[in-house]
C-alpha cells in the first residue's frame, strides 16, 4: 500500500501527483516564477484532498532535470524541506523520461502503443535543445542515450532523425529538426507521467536521503552575453530568410 508524492517544475508547467492505493490526484498551473510561491502549499492541498498525512507518505519524488535552472532548485529545495521534516526518502526523476511516458502515455490512448526507441527533444531556450533517447521494456523505462545538450545542427547530426520525437523542440525548431514518423510536440498530463515514474523507482528501489536530492544541469551556463545574444538572433534571422 504504498503512497507517493511527487514534485516537478523543470519546465514552465509544475506538476504535482500523489498516488495512493485508493487514487491517484494530479495538479498542473503554470510553473516558472510562480512555482516557489505554489509547489508547498498546493502540495499540502493534495494530501488533504485525499485525507492524507504527510507523515503517511512512503517517499517524494521529484523531477531533478534537466530543465530550467530556477525550476529545478525550486522542486529540490521543497523536496528536501518536505522530506527532512517528514523523516523520508526521496526518488529522483529523469526530467526529460517524463516527456517520453506522457507520450506513451498518448499513444496507447490512441490505439497505436509506442514501440521501439523514442526520442526527447525539449527546447532549453538560447537556440539549445535538451535531448535524450528511452525505450519502453517489460514495465519500466531504459534510457539510451543520455540526457545532453545539443545545437539543433548537432542534435540532427546525432540522432539522424529517429521515427519517434516527443518534446517542445519540435515546436520551436521545425525546419531544423524536420518532421519524424510519429511526434508529440504537446504533453497531455505531465503529472500523471509524473506518477507513473516515481512508482517505477520506488519500484526499483531507487530512493535516496534527502540530502542527496540534487538537480541535474547539462548547461554550465544559465545565462549568455549581450554578444552570444547578438549572435542568436543572427542565427535566427538567417535561418529565418533562408526558410
Amino acid at each position: 500500500m504504498t503512497i507517493l508524492l511527487a514534485l516537478d517544475s523543470s519546465t514552465e508547467i509544475m506538476a504535482l501527483s500523489l498516488s495512493s492505493p485508493g487514487a491517484s490526484l494530479y495538479f498542473e498551473a503554470e510553473g516558472g516564477s510562480q512555482a516557489s510561491a505554489l509547489m508547498v502549499p498546493e502540495a499540502l492541498a493534495l494530501l488533504t484532498r485525499a485525507g492524507i498525512r504527510l507523515a503517511d507518505v512512503d517517499a517524494i519524488a521529484f523531477g531533478r532535470g534537466p530543465g530550467a535552472f530556477t525550476g529545478l532548485r525550486t522542486a529540490c529545495a521543497v523536496v528536501q524541506g518536505l522530506a527532512f521534516g517528514a523523516g523520508k526518502p526521496v526518488l529522483a526523476i529523469d526530467s526529460l523520461m517524463l516527456v517520453a511516458e506522457d507520450a506513451r502515455q498518448q499513444a496507447a490512448a490512441s490505439g497505436e502503443p509506442l514501440t521501439g526507441t523514442i526520442w526527447v527533444a525539449m527546447d532549453a531556450r538560447i537556440g539549445e535543445i535538451y535531448a535524450a533517447a528511452y525505450e519502453f521494456e517489460q514495465g519500466f523505462w531504459q534510457t539510451r542515450v543520455m540526457p545532453a545538450l545539443y545545437r539543433p545542427a548537432e542534435l540532427c547530426e546525432k540522432w539522424q532523425l529517429p521515427a519517434a520525437v516527443a518534446g517542445s523542440a519540435l515546436l520551436a525548431f521545425p525546419e531544423q529538426l524536420g518532421k519524424p514518423q510519429r511526434s508529440w510536440p504537446h504533453q497531455a498530463s505531465r503529472a500523471a507521467a509524473l506518477a507513473v515514474l516515481a512508482g517505477q523507482a520506488w519500484a526499483r528501489g531507487e530512493t535516496l536521503d534527502a540530502a542527496d536530492a540534487l538537480p541535474i544541469y547539462v548547461r554550465d551556463k544559465v545565462a549568455q552575453t549581450t554578444a552570444e545574444r547578438l549572435a542568436a538572433r543572427l542565427d535566427n534571422l538567417r535561418i529565418a530568410a533562408a526558410a
